[in-house]
């Protein structure tokens, strides 16, 4: 019963680290273990079967049959071991060492010459011996062909085969076979090209087009806070060198007894206030949401960050002719949603859609590639949430609204965000934000955070 319980253990672990990863994560995943089953698959098949001829070919045969097994065997485990930091050295995360060869490339000698003397032998008949020579270079050529130019695994192929066809010739293996020898040795070669060498480009293409999504979108965050950082310069610096040379001023006119020393301290004052005031609005433009200027902000992070958004009804009355403190609510919805869409998840596709009913606005954040991820904090009925949907949820609760957030019927892969505000909302207040609900709530943060 326990051994059961940990098949199930560990059968749940690996659909668990399955889901958790994205879906380049999973190609990624696939393309190697696709790669090392191609090796046991030619070692299980073409590599075995032939060897059943020596048990009726005497003890010596059966000797050499059971080394070429086991060599095949060591070298499928070593190619499988081989294959992650090939894959490595051909993205050029990190280099392959050269000390790992050295045991395949032994291994590949020892099974060569242990194919030659079954042939010698008669330890394997006609057909076995062309089957047993496909097999020959799989385990090796995999991670092999990933570690050096094309041109050069190919040059390096022709001169194996050309030592194996001889080495067969010398311990006479007939002309017929010699020349299906040859052409099986061409054939797995080039399969051993094809199947490795592009399915790893692209694989690696991939991962190239990924680390530049998440660059665009780094360089989107730095230039957004690189207009707030001029916006404040501009607020702040001639006003703070004012107020710098004016103290100087005071102090020096102090020095002497100079009542107008006073005058100036009070300018200072007057400035040093006036400023106070300027930071406050730069810092209230900021953090309103205006509805239409945060669609369109959305859509252009999220198209440089390599996401398709599709927004609808903006321009309609369920958007624009919404009140405005309903517009502002709405955006600051939109804001941490594509903020959290750039930072959570696989997402490809991003969907924004606005309508409108009798007495509400509605709407819909949806996006694709979420997997096993909990965006924005977790869904409803998590328990805990995260501080991006408590802060959207007083936002909203303000105005009467409300907001829902997980994934889509049994799809995993789907996540939505529905935020629904009624029309009859409560009267902003004097700063223009919404009136507070009543009872203490937690203060809705001033910048999107995470989930």
């Amino acid at each position: 019963m326990k051994g059961l319980r940990g098949v199930i253990g560990r059968v749940t672990g690996w659909r668990r680290g399955w889901h958790e990863r994205s879906k380049l994560q999973r190609i990624d995943l696939y393309t190697r273990v696709t790669l090392c089953s191609i090796t046991w698959f030619f070692a299980v098949s073409w590599g075995l079967l032939p060897l059943g001829d020596a048990l009726d070919e005497g003890p010596t045969a059966i000797t050499l049959a059971g080394a070429f097994l086991a060599a095949n065997v060591a070298q499928s485990v070593l190619s499988n071991r081989n294959v992650g930091p090939a894959f490595d050295d051909y993205r050029g995360t990190a280099p392959f060492p050269p000390g790992r060869l050295r045991l395949p490339v032994a291994l590949q000698v020892v099974m060569t010459g242990l194919l030659v003397a079954l042939a010698a032998v008669g330890g394997v008949r006609d057909e076995g011996l062309v089957l047993l020579v496909l097999d020959l270079p799989v385990a090796f050529g995999i991670p092999y062909v990933l570690l050096v130019p094309v041109r050069t695994f190919l040059l390096r192929s022709a001169v194996f085969a050309a030592t194996v066809v001889g080495l067969l010739a010398a311990v006479g293996v007939p002309g017929g076979l010699l020349f299906g020898a040859f052409v099986s040795l061409v054939v797995v070669v080039l399969l051993v090209l094809v199947s490795a060498r592009p399915s790893v480009w692209s694989l690696s293409v991939m991962w190239q087009a990924e680390e530049a999504r998440d660059m665009q979108a780094r360089l989107a965050v730095a230039e957004e806070r690189l207009r707030f950082g001029r916006d404040m310069h501009d607020v702040l610096g001639r006003n703070l060198s004012v107020i710098a040379l004016k103290s100087e001023l005071a102090v020096e006119l102090a020095q002497r007894g100079n009542p107008a020393a006073m005058d100036q301290m009070v300018e200072v004052q007057r400035i040093a206030r006036a400023s106070q005031q300027e930071v406050r609005d730069v810092v209230r433009g900021y953090r309103e949401a205006d509805l239409p200027t945060e669609l369109m902000g959305a859509q252009g992070v999220l198209r440089a960050a390599g996401i398709t958004c599709t927004v609808k009804g903006a321009d309609g009355p369920a958007g624009i002719g919404a009140p405005a403190a309903v517009q502002a609510a709405l955006g600051w919805v939109v804001r941490e949603t594509a903020t959290n869409v750039l930072r959570h998840g696989d997402p490809r596709h991003c969907w924004i859609r606005l309508a409108r009913t009798r007495d509400a606005v509605v709407l819909e954040v949806e996006n694709d590639g979420a997997g096993a991820t909990r965006p924005l904090g977790g869904t409803d009925d998590d328990g805990g949430g995260g501080s991006g949907l408590a802060g959207l949820r007083v936002r909203l609760g303000a105005l009467g609204g409300s907001l829902t957030a997980g994934a889509v019927g049994n799809d995993d892969d789907l996540f939505r965000v529905t935020a629904t505000v009624p029309l009859t909302a409560p009267r902003p207040a004097a700063d223009g934000r919404p009136a507070p609900p009543p009872g203490p709530s937690p203060a809705p943060s001033a910048l999107p955070e995470e989930r």
